[in-house]
């Protein structure tokens, strides 16, 4: 039966420990560490039950029995409204931040007033700014590009600012109607009065976080080029 916390979790195992951030930023990861996973909606729990399959048979294979993840579930999206009335809870927030990491599967956007995505939400209440997707050709896979073993890289996108900050608001609401008008009267600018409007900040301490954080990649491990990439043609 699952934990209802997780501090029962970890009491339970003894000398388990929570994963920690020394000062210098490098992450301590004792040899059994709770991880809080959050199994998603929809073909959440299908995709949740292939990767920790995968993730537990790796750990195997590259340390035996001498290492192992102690996976314990908080809740997020449509299970947590169900058991407690709020999608995205404080408790797994909480937890979150205690154990450093944790892993989560797709999650829903429910569809309504004052409803924003929980996926977004986790991004700017933990400032999870760098998006970071490896991205390398693995032998055999079948590829319409002539020489894919030649594809090894790794995109970092900002993940809390542009159309990513969730700010925005109806059409025809109150906050729109006054974004609207601010524009026409202070800036010159029409819009259509039924238009939703979004806001799409965009911040040198953003973007540069972001580049350092790529570049400092690069040099951890030994990669040749760090290349930005933007798109200032069309949007100035």
């Amino acid at each position: 039966m699952r934990k209802t916390t997780l501090e029962t979790e970890e009491k339970d195992q003894g000398n388990t420990r929570r994963i920690t951030v020394t000062e210098q930023g490098e992450l301590l990861v004792p040899d059994e560490p709770i991880v809080p996973f959050i199994e998603g909606d929809g073909i959440g729990p299908d995709i949740w039950a292939a990767a920790k399959g995968v993730l537990d048979a790796g750990i195997a294979f590259a340390y035996g029995d001498d290492r192992r993840i102690i996976w314990s579930e908080v809740l997020a999206g449509e299970k947590a409204y169900q058991e407690t009335g709020e999608w995205l809870p404080e408790a797994t927030l909480q937890a979150i931040k205690d154990y450093v990491v944790a892993i989560k599967g797709p999650l829903t956007t429910p569809v309504g007033e004052g409803i924003r995505s929980i996926n977004v939400a986790l991004r700017q209440i933990l400032d999870l700014y760098a998006c970071v997707r490896p991205i390398r050709y693995i032998k055999g896979v079948p590829s319409p590009m002539r020489h894919p073993e030649r594809v090894d890289m790794v995109v970092f996108r900002e993940n809390t600012e542009d159309v990513y900050a969730g700010i925005e608001w109806e059409a025809q609401s109150k906050e729109a109607e006054a974004v609207i008008g601010f524009l026409k009267d202070k800036m010159g600018v029409d819009v259509a009065k039924d238009s939703a409007i979004g806001m799409k900040p965009m911040s040198r301490t953003a973007s540069r976080r972001l580049v350092a954080r790529a570049i400092q990649y690069a040099l951890d491990h030994n990669l040749p080029s760090v290349t930005l990439v933007h798109k200032g043609n069309i949007m100035k």
